[in-house]
């Protein structure tokens, strides 16, 4: 694996060096994990003339989700507790004789970039930009192989939920539970944090458990993640609970059910950003319920939840083989509930067997 993090590296570096810069300093805990196999509370990266380093406050490796830095990598600790890495590392660079050094300014504060230059006069600092951001679009196997892993965790832990009693119980206590279940089943932990929303709350994005009780004839909507080694996917479902299921509510999940199809069907190397997003609105526009879609119908995920790319109708770019995304429309209903589906997949050309469905819990309208 040391290959893999000193090609990451290596890419980066030619990125700066086309733009002029010798040095940088990585400070976004994700992008230090993407580089550095670990990000340790605190730590950044030095990519450094002479060599790279990862300065820590603390000794990493204390808590084990957080991995073990990458052998390739010196480790440079700080001697006294409470002092800034990224200060300590600025004056690395320059002991090092860089004379510019690249930083994440979209994830430094003023004061903290202040600090840089104080302890580095002579140091002009640039700005890295999107960089590493970039770099993260595409994922490898192993990557691919930790989210694959991790559906299975969250496919499993949903299931588990089903084949209990609902009726009474709040939405606070079984988004708890199912956060318990994806611990149990090896996860990290939940990638954000659970929604389960029942009766007149389903549909809705990003809703947060509240202590309504779920009802008979509720639809129940469930949005869960499991982070495994740092790596997290996503996925939604909508039940009716306890009876048959309304006639209204067969409608409206029908037809969110079509516009995810369309979405995951559109999604292949080369497809534009915008286009699986209007994949997905043209088939709730012509039910007349596109006004109900969120700003954006799906977004990478990867080592945070929501990356790039997203999947939205200003979105540029088009898609490239072995990025994972989700694809989660949902109609919102208020006064009513709604339907949310949401799946995270990678796109695959059409040789390999089209996109890759990672996270596979039946997606039919149950009773439960």
């Amino acid at each position: 694996m040391s290959e893999v993090y000193a090609n990451r590296r290596a890419r980066l570096r030619e990125r700066c060096n086309a733009a002029g810069t010798a040095a940088a300093l990585v400070s976004r805990p994700a992008n230090v994990r993407y580089l550095a196999a670990t990000a340790p509370q605190d730590a950044v990266l030095l990519l450094g003339r002479r060599e790279d380093l990862l300065v820590c406050a603390v000794p990493p490796g204390e808590r084990p989700a957080e991995g073990w830095p990458d052998e390739g990598l010196r480790l440079h600790v700080l001697p006294s507790p409470g002092g800034d890495a990224a200060v300590a590392a600025a004056g690395l660079a320059a002991a090092q004789g860089a004379e510019s050094l690249a930083v994440e300014e979209h994830h430094l504060t003023v004061t903290r970039h202040r600090a840089l230059s104080r302890v580095a006069p002579r140091l002009r600092l640039t700005g890295l930009g999107a960089a590493v951001e970039q770099l993260r679009v595409v994922k490898d196997e192993e990557e691919i192989s930790c989210l694959r892993i991790g559906a299975e965790i969250a496919d499993q832990a949903l299931g588990e939920l089903l084949e209990s009693i609902l009726v009474g119980r709040t939405e606070r206590h079984l988004a708890l539970e199912l956060e318990r279940r994806l611990v149990d089943h090896g996860a990290d932990g939940s990638a954000f944090p659970t929604s389960v929303a029942a009766g007149p709350h389903s549909g809705r994005r990003g809703h947060r458990p509240t202590d309504r009780r779920v009802e008979e004839g509720d639809f129940l909507s469930v949005c869960l993640g499991a982070a495994y080694r740092g790596y997290r996917c996503e996925i939604g479902r909508t039940f009716v609970i306890g009876t048959s299921p309304a006639d209204w509510q067969v409608e409206l999940y029908d037809l969110v059910f079509a516009a995810q199809r369309a979405g995951r069907e559109a999604l292949a190397p080369g497809a534009a950003h915008r286009d699986v997003d209007r994949a997905v609105r043209q088939v709730l526009d012509c039910a007349g319920r596109a006004e109900a879609l969120p700003p954006l119908t799906g977004h990478g995920v990867g080592l945070e939840i929501d990356e790039d790319p997203q999947l939205a109708p200003s979105a540029m770019g088009k898609l490239d083989a072995c990025v994972p995304v989700t694809v989660e429309p949902g109609v919102h209903l208020p006064g009513r509930g709604g339907v949310r589906i949401d799946d995270t997949l990678v796109v695959r050309p059409e040789a390999d067997g089209g996109p890759e469905l990672l996270t596979i819990t039946t997606k039919e309208l149950l009773a439960l």
